[in-house]
């Protein structure tokens, strides 16, 4: 039976979530990656009704639903908190701006995001964890061992409380390894599982495109971590290094065409999906692909429509037979 094609929420949150479903399914996908922000999931409304009426809206078309995603919320747990995360954070994690406030509330409500997935049926939470070193990534002034090994501290201190809860409620936090996290490569993701004693309910979100950027080779991560890809993202980028932008990106934002580099629609850019299809069938993957549509020089409607056909055409079951069996005895 071939993989589950979702669509991610996030990037549609504008948009109620009962128009993106019709749309959803009119585009083709099986399913949806609800995003913790906007209407999709409300995790401080997500009692018993709350999630059969979200159940229901779903099943109204057909669509499926095998995670919830914290991302904004999950930034503000180990971040240096600041005038930014406000415009992230929904009102009732903010509160009054306090950092310290701002970082103990999004931790509790992380949490509760563990017990509205199991109150809702799903096994797996995806997110970010934010990190209290990412400003430190260029060692200029030189930074000292011990801030590195902090920020690891740092990060254990304040998600293995989170990881209990996870553990109680039978759901596991798959982090979107990403710039700005806690892990962002292979060396920080092996980092930071050492830093939490690998324990089982913390894995990986898998999402090619931070990694194809960095030089990072995406089919690598997955053979690193075999028994931690918890979820994954279909999404595309590319590197247009030109001679005058560089990949830290100029300080241009997402779109700009003198970036040297950015995202694209699924099968627009360099990701090698026919690696990864055939290297997550390697490790038995069997959760769903949802599409993570960011391209801001086209169609988000177009794009999704045609990210789905894509995912579709890509995904293949491994043989159950060796192709010269025939030839055996």
């Amino acid at each position: 039976m071939a993989r589950p094609v979702t669509l991610f929420t996030g990037q549609w949150a504008d948009l109620p979530l009962a128009d993106l479903a019709q749309k959803a399914s009119d585009f083709g996908y099986q399913g949806l990656e609800l995003a913790c922000w906007g209407d999709h999931f409300e995790v401080d409304k997500a009692d018993a009704d709350y999630c059969t009426a979200k159940r229901e809206l779903l099943d109204r078309f057909d669509l499926q639903c095998f995670s919830i995603s914290t991302h904004l919320v999950g930034q503000a747990v180990c971040d240096a908190i600041d005038g930014r995360h406000q415009a992230i954070l929904p009102p009732y994690v903010w509160g009054d701006g306090d950092p310290d406030g701002v970082n103990e509330r999004a931790a509790e409500d992380v949490k509760n995001t563990a017990r509205a997935a199991k109150q809702f049926g799903v096994s797996v939470v995806n997110g970010f964890t934010g990190s209290a070193i990412w400003p430190l990534l260029y060692s200029f002034p030189p930074v000292p061992e011990s801030m590195i090994e902090a920020g690891y501290q740092q990060f254990a201190d304040r998600w293995n409380p989170i990881l209990d809860v996870f553990g109680e409620c039978g759901v596991r936090f798959a982090l979107e390894v990403h710039p700005t996290e806690i892990a962002f490569d292979i060396y920080t993701a092996q980092r930071a599982l050492e830093a939490i004693d690998h324990r089982e309910e913390f894995g990986f979100n898998f999402d090619p495109s931070h990694l194809l950027w960095q030089g990072v080779d995406p089919v690598e991560f997955i053979r690193a971590f075999p028994d931690r890809i918890y979820h994954v993202h279909i999404k595309d980028a590319i590197v247009t290094l030109d001679g005058r932008s560089g990949i830290l990106a100029s300080h241009l934002n997402f779109g700009d065409a003198r970036r040297g580099w950015d995202f694209r629609s699924p099968g627009r850019g360099k990701v090698n999906f026919e690696e990864i299809i055939r290297a997550l069938n390697d490790i038995n993957y069997s959760g769903p692909l949802s599409v993570e549509w960011e391209d801001t020089r086209m169609d988000r409607e177009h794009g999704a429509r045609e990210a789905c056909e894509f995912v579709e055409r890509l995904d293949f079951q491994p043989s159950n037979v060796a192709f010269d069996a025939a030839f055996a005895d």
